[in-house]
Order: structure tokens, then sequence, then C-alpha cells
């Protein structure tokens, strides 16, 4: 037979045989999949209820158990859903998460001594690994001495200033008298007494003392402004020296690396010998008494997902034997594809439409997390309860423990760091002061001609 023969007695896919006939199928009134298999499994049911109620008088009881007892299993199980399973959401994609504080060396050298191991508990402050510090050491020194020439350098300065005022003073005092006697050399010359070259002389010697003092004055400037309104501490100059005791200080003292926070060493790669530098990561340093979970929900799961919602959690290193309990504490305000690094634009044209996940916040109990222990990167599977929705999404609920923050969140050891070189810098400025006392203060410079 032809194919043109047998196209018209094969029935099509897309066809409905009905009174013995093929009939094209009419897509509007075909009911949903899901409908249509509930409505085949209920009237099964229903069929094997009445052929159990039909049955012979003298038939054995049990001919009729089966139809009624997957009824009652089936009403059961949805009581079950109605009852405890509805309001619920569940993910499995979920993790424990905390904060990793890395463990960085501040400056360059060589490594002399590594002091912890993978896995060992250190306390905060703690010192970690150690650097060589010949070479910090000698420019700690040569700083030391060139503040002490500084403050040396200064204390010239104010007496040069002092110096200057008298010598000031003095041809002042010569210029009182080169104008006292032109007075009389020009009262004499006019007589006939005094010669009138004398009386030349003495204006002479009053201009030259004139241009001396105005010599003398923009020398006392020039000093006064290295020195005006300081005193040996506070100038400039020493400043700047102490300032680079204090760098010099930092760099020797920060060859013995500390630990950030208190917790355990996780990761090391340094060995003794290593030349790091501020950029290489030496090892971290894992808190394990404050943690949350992030888990990362469809986007079709968040319609009423809202912070403050009660949340169970298991966990895969216990069992279902354990339980968490914790609450939302808020939504990322992004899925996850736009924070990666090549995030989607789906302008392109080569747009596919996927479920995307939202990362979710859960707080924990920490004190189920001090009786079972967790640690970072273990999966959780979550159930968030959709008991509450009065909170908007836009108003979270995360909030840093008070114990966390300050044993994970701030770290104070780095200001003690000048603790000790401030005593030494002003031990090294006392004992290269003038000791007699003769450099006083020098005050703003006044007018032409003033002290």
């Amino acid at each position: 037979m032809r194919n043109e023969e047998w196209e018209g007695q094969v029935p099509q896919p897309e066809a409905d045989y009905r009174d013995g006939s093929w009939e094209p199928r009419d897509p509007r009134a075909r009911a949903p999949r899901a409908l249509r298999l509930g409505r085949k499994i209920w009237g099964r049911l229903v069929r094997s209820l009445r052929a159990g109620s039909r049955a012979e008088a003298g038939a054995p009881f049990w001919r009729g158990v089966g139809p009624r007892f997957a009824f009652g299993l089936i009403l059961f199980a949805l009581l079950f859903w109605v009852v405890f399973l509805r309001g619920w959401v569940v993910t499995n994609d979920a993790y424990v998460t905390g904060n990793v504080a890395p463990v960085k060396s501040q400056v360059s050298g060589t490594v002399v001594e590594v002091c912890v191991e993978s896995t060992e508990r250190v306390e905060k402050g703690q010192t970690l690994v150690r650097l060589d510090g010949l070479k910090a050491w000698v420019a700690l020194r040569k700083a030391e001495a060139d503040l002490a020439a500084t403050v040396r350098r200064v204390e010239n300065l104010f007496s040069q200033v002092s110096r200057l005022r008298h010598r000031l003073e003095e041809e002042k005092a010569a210029l009182g008298r080169y104008r006292y006697d032109l007075d009389l050399y020009r009262g004499g010359t006019a007589s006939g007494v005094i010669a009138e070259q004398q009386s030349v002389d003495a204006q002479w010697k009053v201009r030259e003392s004139e241009q001396t003092i105005a010599a003398l004055e923009a020398e006392l400037r020039g000093s006064e402004a290295l020195v005006q309104g300081t005193t040996v501490e506070s100038n400039p100059i020493v400043l700047q020296a102490a300032q680079a005791v204090r760098d010099a200080w930092l760099d020797w003292y920060r060859r013995n690396i500390p630990s950030p926070v208190a917790g355990y060493v996780a990761r090391r790669t340094v060995q003794p010998g290593d030349q790091i530098t501020p950029e290489k990561l030496l090892m971290t340093v894992v808190p394990l008494d404050y943690f949350w979970v992030v888990a990362n929900f469809r986007e079709r799961e968040l319609g009423r997902m809202r912070p403050g919602q009660p949340v169970v959690l298991k966990s895969d290193l216990y069992g279902w034997g354990v339980r968490y309990h914790g609450v939302v504490e808020g939504l990322e305000p992004g899925s996850g594809s736009v924070f990666s690094l090549l995030p989607p634009d789906n302008a392109t044209g080569n747009y596919v439409h996927i479920v995307e996940r939202v990362p979710v916040r859960i707080r924990l109990d920490p004190k189920e997390l001090e009786r079972h222990p967790l640690v970072l990167g273990l999966s959780m599977v979550t159930y968030v309860h959709f008991s509450r929705e009065e909170r908007s999404i836009r108003s979270p609920i995360t909030q840093i423990p008070v114990k966390a923050w300050e044993a994970d969140y701030r770290s104070r050891i780095y200001l003690r760091e000048l603790a000790a070189i401030q005593g030494r810098i002003r031990k090294i400025i006392e004992e290269n002061r003038n000791r007699s006392g003769d450099a006083p203060e020098a005050p703003r410079s006044g007018g032409r001609g003033s002290p």
C-alpha cells in the first residue's frame, strides 16, 4: 500500500478517539494534566469502593480493605499537608557562613619563625609569624639619631633668633649715637668750629648703620619664620623627624604578625625563609562563635517571605536528630547572578530564561550552636514558615551581636603599636635640648625695627 493510503488510516498524535472515529482535538476543551491525573485517580478509587460494596456476602472480609486503605492514606496525607506542611517553603541550597579574617604582613621581610599550625586555637593579638627585623632596627636607630640632631639644630635656630635680637639692639644704639654726633657736627660746621669733613663722615656712618639694621631685621625675620609660635617640641622640623622615628618603629615593631581575632587557624601557607610582601596571604583565622546561614531560594518562593519569619534547619553533619531554630534577618538586594564576575546582559539577543535564586540571611540560635558546633561551608536544609508577613521586605532585622562585635568586628591591637615609642621620642627631645634655658620661645615678628 502506498504512503498516501496509510496516511489516512494511521491516527495522528493530535487527535482523540471518539465513538470509534478519529476527530481533531480541541485544545481549549482539554483539562490541565495535573487535573486530569487527579480525576483519573479519584475515579479509580470510587470504582474500587463501589466494587467492594457490591461484593458478595460470602466473600472474604479483606477484599474491600485495599481500596479503603488507599483512600484513607490519601486522605491522611492531604490533611497532613493542610495542617503541617502548608505555609512552609524548603530548600537544600543553603550553607553555613561566617567571618574569615585574613592574616597578612604589613611590611616586607623574611620569615624566621612560624608560631602556629592549622586547626590550632589562637587568641586575639597572639603572634603568628615573626620576620627578620635587623634592617628595620638599623633604620630605627638612624631615625632616632636624626631626631636628636634635628632637636639640636632647632635649638640653634632659637639661639640665632636671640643673637640677632641682641645685635639689632646694639646696632640701634650705635645709630642713635651716630645721629647725635651728626647733629653736633652740623652745628659746629655752621659756626666754623668743626670741619665739614667730620660732618660728612658722621652722615655716612648714620646711613651705614641704617642699612646694617635693615639687614639684621631681614635676617631676624627669616630666622623667626622657622621658630615663631612654636617650642622645640612643637616645631615642624622636630615633628617631621619624630614622625620618621615612628615610621621606623612601626617597620621594626610589625616584624611580629599578630592574630586580628580569636579563632582557629586555617590554610597556613607560610614557611620559614619565605620572602613575603604585604599582599601575600599567610593564613586565615576563623572565629567559630558567630555563624549564620545563607539560603538561596527560588524567586517564585519569595513572594511571602519576610524578615522575622521563623526557620527550622537541619545539618547533614548531625542528621535528622538535631534541629536548629533561626529567624530570617533579611534578603540580599539582588540575585546571585547580579553580583557575579560576568553579570547577565539580557539585551544582547541571546536571552535564556532561568529561575533565579536570591540569597536569604538566616540568624542561628547561639545556644544551639554552642551545643552542636558547626563549621563554615556545611550544607543545611532550611524550612521557612510564612507565619508573619507584617514586616516589609525592605525592613531587615540584621544586627551584629554585641559579643561578636567586640570579638570579631573590632580589633584594637593595632592602636597600641605607638604606645612604646612615644616615651622614647620625648626622652630623645629632652636629652638634646638646651639645658641652660637660653633659647626662649620666639614670638611673632613685629614691624620694621621691632625686636
